[in-house]
Parts: C-alpha cells; structure tokens; sequence
C-alpha cells in the first residue's frame, strides 16, 4: 500500500475519530495493559482488520457499534481510578462491553405477523358461525381470546 493512501487514510481518522486509529490501539492497549488481539476481541472487529485500521491500510470504522464499543473502551482507559482498580474489575468493565456485542445487533424490532394466514388458517377449520359460537363460549372466560376470534375468523 502506498505511503500517500496510508497518510490519507491517517489524516481522515484523524478528521473522523479525533486521532489516527493506530495511536487509539497503542493508548488503549497499553493503559489496559492488554493485546491488540484482545482489544479487537472486546470491540467486535477481526484481529487483521483492526491491524489494518491502525495501520492506516484501512480508514473508517464502518460499523457504528464497533466505534460505538470503542468509545466505551476509550472511557474505561481515561478513567482517573484506572490504576487503582483490580486487574479483575478492569476485565469485568471489557467483558460488559465484550457482551454487548451479542445484544447490539438486535434493534428491538419484531416482523409484523402475517395476519392473512392467521385468517385463512381460522376459516380452513371452521365457518364464521362456528367461530362466532366458539366465542360466545370463551366470552366469560376469556374475553381476549373471543375478541381475536371474532377478528380473525368471522370477516
């Protein structure tokens, strides 16, 4: 890779991130006194591709939760009492944002059900007047479940 797209690439971290990722790694790793490895491994990115973003072969974190990650480790490393706490309190802290990464790619977002199924599937085993009858009997004791009966399987 030629030294003009590294120093390109350096400059736009730089710009984007407030320093070049590479001094980000070095000041990371070592007030965590861990390795590059590990810190990719706590951030959610490859070991090679965090290697090339320090590197300047690559420029931008593309991911917004692996910046997102970083950022929380970057917090951990400025923390003032840092070199007070145990070695195992500092690992707890990595391991929460290390976790994250399994919940951070849900959004909280379920798929709508596809209610035509829900309808066709109540009229294949039954004609509206029995539907309408089977809620009648869940009326009293469970008035939900007659309301979605008559929903679904009575139109």
């Amino acid at each position: 890779m030629s030294d003009d797209i590294v120093s390109r690439n350096r400059a736009l971290q730089q710009a984007w991130y407030g320093e070049p990722i590479g001094d980000t790694v070095r000041r990371l790793t070592g007030a965590l006194r861990v390795t590059q490895a590990q810190l990719a491994d706590v951030v959610g990115l490859s070991a090679p591709m965090l290697s090339q973003l320090a590197s300047g072969q690559r420029a931008k974190i593309a991911n917004p939760a692996v910046l997102s990650r970083v950022q929380q480790v970057a917090e951990i490393a400025s923390d003032p009492t840092l070199g007070t706490l145990p070695p195992s309190e500092v690992e707890r802290r990595l391991q929460a944002i290390r976790i994250s990464i399994a919940t951070s790619t849900f959004t909280g977002a379920v798929p709508a059900p596809d209610l035509s199924v829900i309808r066709t599937e109540l009229q294949a085993r039954a004609s509206p007047a029995e539907i309408e009858q089977a809620a009648r009997l869940l009326d009293g004791s469970h008035p939900a479940l007659a309301k979605f009966l008559r929903a679904y399987g009575c139109h």
